[in-house]
């Protein structure tokens, strides 16, 4: 099976981060490393580095870097980018940072969980086609109104209104996760019987332009049901190589 290779390209796109109220650096040369299977990764040259935010480390200075701002030192953070294990050459002169470490933004917008890959596409659908989803050998949803959505590397969802769920099923959730293409999703359980399943069902209630189509509508866990099915067949639930 093919494998695509890991590529490193310079972005058009100010990166920003901050630590605490401090710019610990500015870049509008930032390059961003795509390897199959993993989140991309910025790196930033080390010249677009704030005055003294960086602290050479004592075991690898010429490797690894402290992060420095205020009264703040967070050690071992950033590293330069070491090319041979991606088949790339390295460049000391660019380095990444820890992405929890700091906050990170493209232009003026705050990006969160990882950066966004340009070779990923979402991709948002109306069908009439028929969707229903079984649960505990019942269908427990049933719509001709679906939205597919269509993300690179990922199993299609299906979205569709909460009306056709089955009434009285659905149980609220504490969980919320991010997704940096998306926005941030909110989750419901599903009580059939007694025997609650968490966490089957999530919406978007405010996704991001991208994703409008979806806004309010909710989608099952494919990996968590009996069957999505589509038209009477199974929906698919291999997950596409990641680019």
């Amino acid at each position: 099976m093919f494998k695509a290779p890991a590529i490193f390209e310079p972005m058009d796109r100010r990166i920003r981060l901050r630590l605490n109220d401090d710019v610990v650096a500015d870049s509008d040369r930032a390059m961003m490393l795509i390897s199959p299977g993993r989140h991309p990764v910025y790196y930033l040259p080390k010249a677009d580095f704030a005055a003294g935010a960086l602290l050479p480390s004592a075991a690898a200075p010429d490797r690894i870097w402290s992060l420095h701002a205020g009264r703040v030192t967070l050690e071992g953070v950033a590293a330069a980018f070491e090319g041979d294990a991606h088949g790339l050459a390295p460049m000391a002169d660019h380095l990444t940072v820890a992405w929890d470490a700091v906050r990170w933004f493209e232009e003026d917008e705050e990006i969160l969980r990882h950066p966004r890959n340009p070779y990923v596409r979402v991709d948002c659908i109306h069908s009439s086609r028929r969707v229903q989803v079984v649960l505990d050998g019942q269908v427990v949803a049933d719509t001709r109104r679906a939205v597919f959505l269509f993300e690179t590397g990922h199993v299609t969802r299906h979205y569709m209104p909460i009306e056709d769920v089955r009434p009285g099923i659905l149980r609220p959730s504490a969980l919320r996760t991010y997704c940096p293409y998306k926005g941030e999703a909110g989750y419901r359980s599903v009580e059939l019987a007694g025997r609650v399943h968490d966490n089957v069902v999530w919406s978007y209630d405010g996704p991001y332009d991208e994703c409008l189509k979806i806004k309010g509508l909710v989608a099952f866990y494919n990996e968590k049901v009996d069957a999505v099915l589509v038209d009477g067949k199974p929906a698919s639930g291999r997950f596409p190589p990641r680019i």
